[in-house]
């Protein structure tokens, strides 16, 4: 009866009466940035633990829930949703030990599961089933690695979505758990010693006593060493920062299993490189700690070791150095900086295989270790690849393909004759990919700047100016937008709806320099490009402001909360994901957390201060003003991005929204969820349905 009088009140052109939001106190908290009193009365939300903080998260579900399940087209979304998601989808194989390694789902099964063949062109067996882990399909695989000689398989695990991992053991031939468990894993993979005896691998320190956590994550993480059947508590310590702050240090071996390689990370435009000989040396050498630039190890020809770099080349270009002599004059440049970014870079079998984006559009191209070009993969269509991974003495490779119409596909690639072959082909429920079209158009932002978008649609649709569209975008941490299949959008596309990407600067499709044209004093640039691409989109008679909304998470989250205060009157509905919203206390969640200062700066600089309190969303609400129909979204488990960030908006939002103002404002929090990876498949239908009901109802697409 309750969703019967909401679905009533709600009518199917137009949004509700304005809502009745929860109560929600207003504390007294101000800061003190070089002589600017800040005023941050939702710092108490910070404590998320707290009674009062879960209290009022209830209450805001208890608004939004009701809200969304009364929606018109929820019902059939969910539906449609179901349909869509019952795809097969296989993962990346991986051969170690002549077996096969890979994920497969068959589109009914909330998490995918990891299968082991002694050949790819018969049916594998199960190794591990992530499904069976708990009833409700939130325990995901968040990692897995074979031993060199494939008899091991050690696998990360997140319970609920978080990202700590806890990494175990298994027995390939027997399917049998081993007794050892790995904690205190964020962001860290293994790597195997060469004989399969043990592996490195970073973990953060223990916390103190007392803590809410057994491990610190406001800590760097230290390098160990794991001896298999051995307690974790007896591994070694290879390895810690101690004279700088926020460096940290994560390692690999090589295939040689001759040297050790460090690689420190202090944001994403710089890092440092360490390499101990572990036959002779009894430390790590420095040989990379100038911090001038991005340099990702490939791998080595005995002492020659592969960096991919962005040294005096902010396109990207690989170079050579020979640890006999690394002094920098002697090192080699041997694919050399090209008028495409160089986006990355595998030592496959004996060649450097480089992915290029040219306009966003992928290109491939094969390389002998001199650099000469072999040829260029000859790709299925104008799309997004990657893969092209493997061990040096490897003959063949694996790459994926796809398109925004063209769900994924997995071609087995031969390094010797450059022959791709088909391996696996999803198929997607009731699409014709001819049944769209895939536009690629150019637009000028604010200060002039060329920026290239992708706009989306059924084929044949006219440019009537009234066409609900949806405007997507991130711009941040050299993160590049291609061309991809999402079942997700595909249901917005067959509603008659219109899917624009634009490719902000921020992001890595030009290199280096499209990056940092989006970081720190000049993160405007990333709102404008995003507010000129809404008005290109209304200019050129694709859609007009009731019609148009904006979508974003993470970094996008951020994005798409400043633009809609800077322009709401541009926009109709804004959909905030999971977002950095709180810019002056960002970097206060965690040591990871802090990490993002190289794109957004710090509170703790004047000048980063000055430009963040211009744009921090939860800062610059303006109380009185009609904002567009606004759902955040956020999980109580993420722990990349606090909750609390989105706590703080939605209640700034709220507080500011306009009392004759019809537009909903509204938190979904989800409780079992953590920034998005890992979901499972009930989980992403249920938020997906109530994502596109709340756009077409705020759009008028009910009826």
């Amino acid at each position: 009866m309750r969703l019967l009088l909401l679905a009533l009140l709600i009518a199917p052109t137009a949004l509700a009466q304005p809502l009745d939001y929860p109560e929600t106190p207003r504390g007294s908290v101000t800061d003190d940035y070089f002589g600017t009193t800040v005023a941050d009365p939702y710092r108490w939300m910070e404590t998320m633990d707290d009674a009062e903080v879960m209290a009022w998260v209830d209450a805001q579900n208890d608004l939004s829930r009701p809200f969304l399940e009364a929606l018109p087209s929820r019902a059939a979304l969910v539906e449609r949703l179901d349909d869509l998601w019952t795809i097969e989808s296989y993962g990346m194989p991986r051969e170690e030990g002549g077996r096969y390694f890979y994920t497969y789902t068959d589109g009914t099964q909330d998490q995918s599961v990891l299968y082991v063949s002694d050949d790819l062109d018969s049916e594998g067996r199960v190794l591990l089933d992530p499904n069976t882990l708990s009833d409700d399909a939130t325990i995901s695989l968040s990692g897995w690695s074979p031993s060199p000689d494939g008899k091991l398989l050690a696998y990360g695990l997140s319970d609920g979505g978080t990202d700590w991992r806890s990494w175990h053991l298994l027995d390939v031939a027997t399917g049998e758990k081993m007794a050892d468990v790995i904690e205190g894993i964020k962001f860290s993979g293994i790597s195997w010693l060469p004989d399969g005896s043990g592996f490195y691998y970073s973990r953060y320190p223990l916390a103190a006593p007392g803590s809410e956590r057994p491990y610190d994550d406001q800590m760097q993480p230290i390098v160990y060493l794991h001896i298999i059947g051995e307690p974790q508590a007896s591994d070694k310590e290879v390895f810690r920062v101690t004279d700088h702050p926020t460096r940290t240090p994560y390692a690999s071996q090589t295939e040689d299993g001759r040297y050790l390689v460090l690689n420190l990370f202090d944001g994403y435009f710089a890092n440092g490189v360490y390499v101990q000989d572990l036959t002779t040396d009894s430390e790590p050498r420095r040989l990379l700690d100038a911090w001038d630039a991005r340099y990702t190890f490939l791998g080595n020809d005995g002492t020659t070791f592969f960096f991919q770099t962005t040294l005096d080349a902010p396109n990207g270009k690989v170079i050579a150095i020979d640890l006999d002599s690394p002094e920098r004059d002697n090192w080699r440049e041997i694919i050399p900086e090209a008028n495409q970014s160089l986006q990355g870079v595998s030592l496959t079998g004996g060649h450097l295989i480089t992915n290029y984006l040219r306009d966003v559009q992928t290109r491939i191209r094969i390389h002998d270790l001199d650099g000469d070009l072999v040829r260029e993969v000859l790709l299925p269509g104008v799309g997004s690849a990657g893969g092209f991974g493997g061990d040096a003495d490897q003959t063949e490779t694996f790459y994926s393909f796809s398109s925004f119409t063209t769900p994924g596909a997995i071609y087995r690639y031969d390094l010797a004759t450059g022959e791709s072959t088909l391996w696996k082909q999803a198929q997607a429920s009731g699409i014709d990919p001819d049944d769209y079209s895939v536009d690629q158009v150019f637009y000028t932002s604010k200060d002039g700047t060329r920026i290239p978008m992708f706009v989306v649609g059924r084929e044949g649709m006219e440019r009537s100016g009234d066409t609900p569209t949806l405007l997507y975008g991130y711009g941040g941490f050299n993160v590049s937008l291609t061309p991809g299949y999402s079942a997700s959008r595909m249901a917005w596309l067959e509603r008659g709806g219109l899917l624009a990407i634009p490719n902000i600067r921020g992001g890595g499709e030009y290199g280096e320099a499209w990056h940092r044209a989006g970081t720190k004093l000049q993160k405007q640039n990333v709102f404008d490009d995003f507010i000129a691409a809404a008005e290109y989109l209304i200019d050129n008679d694709y859609t007009n402001s009731d019609k148009l909304a904006i979508q974003g998470g993470s970094n996008g989250g951020l994005l798409v909360g400043a633009v809609m205060l800077q322009r709401p009157d541009l926009f109709a509905a804004a959909l905030p994901a999971v977002g950095v919203l709180d810019m002056l206390r960002y970097h206060t969640a965690s040591a990871n957390a802090r990490q993002w200062s190289s794109d957004y700066g710090l509170s703790e600089n004047e000048d980063e201060f000055a430009a963040q309190l211009a744009y921090s969303p939860v800062h610059n609400t303006q109380p009185g003003t009609c904002y567009p129909a606004t759902l955040i979204t956020t999980a109580m488990l993420d722990d990349r991005v606090s909750a609390w960030h989105s706590f703080k908006f939605a209640a700034a939002m709220q507080h500011a929204q306009s009392s004759d103002c019809a537009n909903p404002v509204l938190l979904r929090v989800e409780t079992r969820q953590g920034h998005g990876a890992g979901t499972p498949r009930w989980m992403r239908i249920d938020q997906t349905a109530d994502i596109w009901a709340f756009v077409m109802h705020a759009l008028g697409m009910d009826s």
